[in-house]
């Protein structure tokens, strides 16, 4: 290949047997056997076994040298007798013996070992990811991102799209979280902003005439770190198209991601045609907008039936008239397990800080009758009415919460992924997509104001052209969000691209008309030109990828993350800035 390496450390088979090679990379492995030393010798591709003799006048040397060191081999492969070869790797069925050797590349002391994938803290790898990812998990997990990106490439081109690069430069905009501000040198005491989505953007492409449009955008938002969400920056699939209703939306991006997720996984998809579920009716069946459809387990509103006489269960009572619900989660044949698993979920809620989590169980003997610590508050007709409501079936159980909506939803949740798991319920081998739809256009802030619940630029239901605004909370919008086995992926929207109704939902927002042409002038001045009905959505590459490398967390597939801190360990940032730079920016640091 070059003077370097005739070979990758990967590539070696059997067949070049008594060949003469050269390979270089990273030391592994050492291994001293008294008279025979073993290397293994790694690069980007794999790893090749090499072996020197004792009697080579260069195995002393080499003996001292530390692991991480970059080393060039000369030597001949070897074919390995059948006990000795190793089939976890594709140059198991050879060895190089060592001719000679030089070193390329010298290292200090090791912060943090290479050769292994186990654990090790936070600070240490970030501060040092250059070794980190030399680590052999995460090392596949960034080659992994990189064929899903050059995959997703591949076939938004095959399905019509054409990728096109918007700026990072901008304007700010609410968008729901806080902008990276960029100080103007040639515009005194002016700033740019670093671009939340590439939202007002790629609708300008599409009223621009381009039909389809896409690209594998960066985005910058200042938020706080979670596991399935970086700091800073990310990356997302942005798309939109010209002249579609949601459907068409919808069959792109299940024909990208049924590809995308068979060629990338053994894992299998639930569903080809991804379900469409209302928000309203998720929220009801698995207490979140984000369900794990995985997971078999239903929640069920029993609110009515502590109306009746025969129910004596007070404590709910009491706390339904002050607008509580009652909200229940079956699970099937469970009369047999013990107590100390009803026990421990009960534990459980409270230590979540939830006031617990009331169960009984059905049992059938000339009666139906109810075991469990609140089983003698139900009459046999109520517990029938229950059995009804909620699919029960003797030898069944049923979890029961009360409290308020968003309260009670929040927690049962939680408690259907916590039983789910308890009940090994939830196969980890499948992936389960769906669609949530219809989100409320408005929603209530803190102060009783309202507010958009979603994408600001969504366009709503209903006849454009007599849209009752009277009772904003009422009205849907063509927004939805894709969910894979509880994660979001993304949100998208059908645009709004008619400026006189934009004017009337951000008025609702309480944008005055002024404030929405001094804050997306471009939007609406280019929506006034003859605009396109359009729509778009943008999943994100790096919960993607989290979901196919089968990772926790979202540092494990990016190459150089943030900290919980938004801060980059290995490059010192953020920084200070010389005072020369600030007074070219025409700014002054005032100390708190």
């Amino acid at each position: 290949m070059n003077k370097y390496r005739t070979h990758t450390c990967g590539e070696l088979k059997k067949n070049e047997n008594n060949n003469n090679v050269i390979l270089s990379g990273w030391i592994n492995k050492k291994r001293d056997h008294g008279n025979l030393l073993f290397i293994d010798l790694r690069d980007n591709y794999g790893f090749t076994q090499c072996v020197i003799d004792k009697e080579n006048k260069n195995f002393k040397s080499i003996e001292k040298l530390q692991l991480e060191t970059v080393i060039q081999v000369e030597g001949k492969v070897i074919e390995r007798s059948k006990e000795t070869i190793n089939h976890d790797i594709p140059t198991g069925e050879i060895e190089v013996s060592i001719n000679s050797f030089s070193i390329l590349g010298k290292t200090k002391e090791l912060p943090l070992p290479v050769f292994t994938d186990q654990d090790y803290s936070e600070e240490i790898r970030l501060k040092y990811r250059f070794l980190d990812l030399r680590r052999k998990k995460i090392h596949q997990n960034i080659i992994l991102r990189s064929k899903v990106i050059s995959f997703i490439r591949s076939e938004m081109e095959k399905l019509g799209f054409l990728e096109f690069q918007t700026p990072i430069l901008t304007s700010s905009s609410p968008e729901g979280a806080r902008d990276f501000l960029v100080p103007s040198r040639l515009n005194p005491g002016k700033f740019y902003a670093l671009p939340q989505a590439p939202q007002q953007f790629k609708q300008l492409v599409m009223v621009s005439g381009f039909d389809k449009y896409f690209q594998i955008a960066p985005c910058f938002r200042d938020e706080d770190a979670r596991a399935d969400r970086s700091p800073g920056e990310f990356y997302q699939l942005d798309l939109e198209m010209s002249f579609v209703e949601q459907e068409d939306i919808f069959n792109v991006v299940e024909k990208l991601f049924g590809k995308l997720f068979k060629q990338f996984s053994n894992k299998s998809l639930v569903f080809d045609k991804f379900p469409r579920i209302k928000y309203e009716d998720s929220l009801l069946k698995y207490g979140t907008d984000k369900p794990d459809l995985r997971n078999p387990l239903i929640i069920h509103d029993i609110t009515n039936i502590f109306e009746r006489d025969d129910v004596k269960l007070d404590i709910f009572k009491k706390l339904i008239k002050s607008g509580s619900i009652v909200r229940s989660i079956v699970t099937k044949n469970t009369k047999d397990k013990p107590r100390s698993f009803f026990d421990n979920l009960d534990k459980w809620a409270k230590e979540q800080g939830f006031k617990g989590l009331a169960y009984l169980t059905i049992e059938k003997n000339k009666n139906i009758e109810a075991k469990g610590p609140i089983g003698k508050f139900f009459s046999e007709d109520s517990l029938k009415e229950i059995m009804k409501i909620t699919n029960l079936e003797p030898g069944d159980s049923i979890f029961l919460s009360c409290g308020k909506k968003n309260e009670t939803e929040k927690f049962l949740a939680e408690a259907r992924n916590k039983i789910g798991n308890e009940l090994n319920l939830i196969n980890e081998n499948n992936f389960a997509f769906c669609w949530i739809i219809d989100y409320p256009m408005f929603e209530k802030d803190e102060k009783n104001k309202f507010k958009f619940s979603h994408n600001p630029f969504s366009m709503p239901q209903g006849d454009l052209n007599n849209l009752d605004l009277s009772d904003p909370l009422k009205i849907l919008a063509y927004q939805y969000d894709i969910v894979c086995n509880g994660i979001e992926l993304s949100s998208g929207a059908i645009r709004n691209h008619i400026p006189e109704l934009m004017y009337k939902l951000f008025k609702i927002a309480g944008y005055s008309k002024d404030q929405v042409d001094e804050q997306f002038s471009g939007m609406i001045n280019a929506l006034s030109y003859g605009a396109p009905p359009h729509g778009g959505i943008a999943p994100g590459i790096d919960r993607i990828v989290m979901l196919l490398a089968n990772e926790k967390n979202i540092r494990e597939v990016t190459m150089f993350p943030m900290n919980q801190n938004a801060q980059d360990l290995m490059m010192n940032a953020p920084s200070e800035v010389k005072l020369e730079q600030l007074k070219d920016l025409n700014i002054i640091l005032k100390k708190k």
